[in-house]
């Protein structure tokens, strides 16, 4: 096996690797609650060490979250790079936020009350959200040549923390719950996502109009 064989299956294990300690996590988060569930516990669940699993999560809750979001970030980056060349900006970012975030489906009920009964997790989650902004910068970079290192970094950031903004509002739980024993908050998710997230970064599509070089000012949505 030469060296870039060798170096691709070692990539592929740790992929596999991760993949499969995230679905342990995910796995055992559902069947009994998160605050129940070990590192060692997710280790021995994915066939592996609990020192191999701290190579790849900081704590059971990025490990659960990981599963969620499905490296949605590097995905939004690339789904912004794959929109036609020609396409304002403004569309181009709004559709490829929505359209990664709503692709797989948006996340059921159980997926719900497991990121809104566990503080942790859902501030991971949220966290992960926030994530996108490096690979959009790049993305949005890319799109308009790269001329201004400022403008892009600051329109990722202002589209992540957009997202971010529509994730929490999106999952904001009934006021309705038991605070005693262990029942899980009561979900109920406010409208679609998509809806949400078109609506969070309405008010960013002037600036990344501006930015366009291609001074096209297109509603996103037409």
């Amino acid at each position: 096996m030469n060296p870039k064989e060798s170096g691709g299956l070692r990539e592929r294990k740790k992929v596999a690797t991760r993949e499969a300690l995230s679905a342990a996590a995910l796995r055992l988060a559902l069947e009994r609650g998160p605050e129940n569930v070990r590192v060692e516990d997710i280790a021995e669940a994915a066939g592996v060490s609990p020192r191999t699993y701290n190579n790849y999560f900081a704590s059971r809750e990025q490990a659960i979250v990981a599963a969620i979001e499905a490296e949605r970030a590097l995905r939004i980056g690339a789904a912004l790079r794959a929109r036609p060349a020609g396409e304002p900006l403004a569309k181009a970012v709004v559709e490829a936020v929505v359209e990664q975030y709503v692709a797989d489906g948006e996340p059921g009920e159980d997926m719900l009350a497991l990121i809104t009964s566990a503080p942790r997790v859902r501030a991971e989650f949220l966290a992960l959200v926030a994530g996108i902004e490096q690979p959009l910068t790049s993305a949005i970079a890319a799109r308009t040549n790269g001329g201004d290192d400022l403008a892009p970094a600051v329109l990722g950031a202002a589209v992540s923390a957009a997202a971010r903004v529509a994730a929490e509002r999106w999952l904001r739980p009934s006021r309705e719950m038991q605070e005693q024993g262990s029942a899980q908050l009561l979900v109920v998710p406010l409208g679609s996502l998509a809806d949400i997230l078109r609506e969070a970064l309405a008010p960013l599509v002037p600036a990344l109009q501006a930015a366009d070089p291609r001074g096209r000012t297109s509603n996103p949505e037409g």
